[in-house]
């Protein structure tokens, strides 16, 4: 079976996915993290936000690591507002708790930490902003 194409991946994840950790979303609410978070929760995704500085944003209880996040929620998705070089770490986080999927959003590539991804078994977006994809799928 050859793997989807990445617009078919974005379909896919955007059609399945209802729960996403959201690695860096900011409780400043002029911060794009902050902006497409509570857009996704407007579309009734749950939100699990991974911020180590925040006790609670959009609600929701926040969690300072994925992997505390994860024994207290089913986390499906990862969505990264983190630099380039802080994806690899988050991508080994994803894969240890059993994220379904990594989201790298605009502006964040990281080639060697997306293979990665795929090789576990993770489907993979990168340098694609979610709302702006979900508001082109609807």
């Amino acid at each position: 079976m050859s793997p989807l194409s990445e617009a078919d991946t974005i379909r896919q994840l955007l059609a399945q996915t209802r729960t996403v950790a959201v690695v860096g979303l900011s409780p400043k609410t002029h911060r794009d993290s902050f902006e497409v978070a509570r857009y996704m929760q407007a579309q009734g995704w749950r939100i699990v936000p991974i911020n180590p500085n925040a006790t609670e944003i959009l609600g929701e209880k926040a969690y300072p690591t994925l992997t505390e996040a994860a024994q207290h929620e089913a986390i499906e998705m990862v969505n990264v507002f983190r630099n380039c070089a802080d994806v690899p770490p988050v991508v080994d986080e994803a894969i240890a708790i059993g994220a379904q999927a990594v989201w790298l959003q605009l502006g964040i590539r990281h080639e060697a930490a997306a293979q990665k991804a795929r090789e576990a078994g993770l489907r993979v977006v990168q340098n694609k902003c979610l709302l702006v994809e979900h508001r082109r799928c609807v």
